[in-house]
């Protein structure tokens, strides 16, 4: 489920780019591609990342279920916002990219209560002015923030690959771990580094400005 999420995480990102170097919207003027975007980003971003926590009983029966919920309510409300981005194009409020958090909370199991904090926090900020990092769009410190973000990723990869190998040794009689623990610091460090760097950057709006 997680390599089809990345690969649909990969497509986000260039998707807009070729429709308008292929002017989709001149060609097809009456379809709207930026809805069409934001509802296979709800199902990708959202829903199947909340299908996914609650299924894997992460937290639990009830606090599984009371996350899921306010993860898919929290982003119905999101995605109804029209002023979710900034100049700069940070978004506004956490950008419900849910399907990163729970992939992050799977990968590195902090415990119920943790994780259940951790959506708690992220569910409150997608209602507040704080910014949040587009990796792509928001020029300011791009080269530093798209190398954490490629970091972060491949950290996940690695972290996927090290769990399909410990389930094949567990069918052979194998017992392996399933992610190590550099691994985890790794994807837990540029997690927490992409989640934190717009508020930061707000807060110090000259932090990666050139000087003249």
């Amino acid at each position: 489920m997680f390599w089809w999420l990345g690969l649909a995480l990969f497509v986000d990102g260039i998707d807009g780019p070729i429709a308008r170097k292929l002017d989709v919207k001149e060609i097809l003027p009456t379809w709207s591609g930026e809805l069409l975007d934001n509802i296979i980003d709800y199902v990708t971003y959202v829903l199947i990342p909340a299908f996914a926590l609650y299924q894997r009983g992460l937290m639990g029966e009830g606090l599984s279920f009371l996350s899921a919920a306010i993860i898919v309510v929290s982003s119905a409300i999101y995605y109804a916002d029209t002023g979710m981005k900034t100049k700069e194009n940070f978004f506004k409020g956490f950008p419900v990219v849910w399907n990163m958090i729970v992939f992050t909370l799977f990968v590195v199991g902090p415990g119920e209560w943790i994780s259940f904090a951790v959506v708690v926090i992220a569910g409150i900020m997608t209602f507040l002015p704080v910014n949040f990092l587009h990796p792509v769009r928001v020029k300011r410190l791009r080269t530093l923030n798209l190398g954490m973000t490629l970091l972060w990723c491949a950290f996940g990869m690695l972290a996927l690959a090290e769990a399909a190998l410990a389930e094949f040794y567990s069918q052979i009689g194998v017992l392996a771990a399933n992610v190590n623990e550099f691994t985890k610091f790794g994807i837990a460090i540029t997690g927490i580094y992409l989640f934190c760097i717009g508020g930061i950057m707000q807060m110090f709006p000259t932090l990666g400005l050139k000087k003249n």
